[in-house]
């Protein structure tokens, strides 16, 4: 066998299954369901408060979500996510409002190759707040997100994304605050 052939054929060998296998590793459609995890950022929640107040607008923030991909641009997705708690003090009194609700939204996804790619979501939050100090809220506002997710195996994807939940809370009991979520997460297809 002459030298260049040998090198076709070296070169085929490894070509040919890669080729194969990589688009298997991005679903162009079906179901999927994950889990996030993340910091949250209660914007607003520590303003409006006397001087001397020690204010925390941080904390953990949690979700699960499902959806469907319709094909490798668009999909929905349904998800519940527990938001996290901001706490103030004062003199030993402290007050603390928990934020949670269910998501709907769209997912637009920009394929950057069979493993990576980028997506948006864009949809409405229905929220609720409660206050240990007794009060509570609920409604309904905008949410949207950018991310990454890399696809590690044909069902498994890991994921990082920032989301915002616009206007969480109006009233003079929980405010209202603009809450950002920084996190990661994975994604099982089915």
């Amino acid at each position: 066998m002459n030298r260049p052939f040998r090198y076709f054929v070296l070169a085929a060998m490894f070509l040919v299954p890669s080729l194969g296998s990589a688009p298997a590793l991005s679903q162009d459609q079906g179901f999927y369901a994950g889990l996030n995890a993340g910091m949250s950022d209660l914007n607003g929640a520590c303003t409006g408060f006397l001087p001397g107040t020690k204010c925390d607008d941080s904390d953990t923030a949690f979700g699960i979500f499902g959806g469907y991909q319709l094909n490798k641009y668009f999909g929905v997705e349904v998800g519940y996510t527990n938001l996290g708690k901001a706490k103030a003090s004062s003199g030993g009194v402290t007050a603390s409002v928990e934020a949670k609700g269910f998501g709907f939204s769209a997912v637009g996804t920009f394929p950057i190759n069979p493993q990576f790619s980028l997506y948006g979501k864009l949809g409405t939050f229905l929220w609720d707040t409660d206050s240990n100090l007794g009060g509570s809220d609920d409604g309904a506002d905008l949410t949207y997100a950018i991310g990454v997710r890399w696809n590690f195996a044909k069902n498994l994807a890991l994921q990082a994304q920032l989301q915002r939940y616009n206007d969480v809370g109006n009233s003079s009991t929980t405010g209202k605050s603009d809450i950002d979520i920084i996190g990661v997460g994975i994604l099982f297809r089915f």
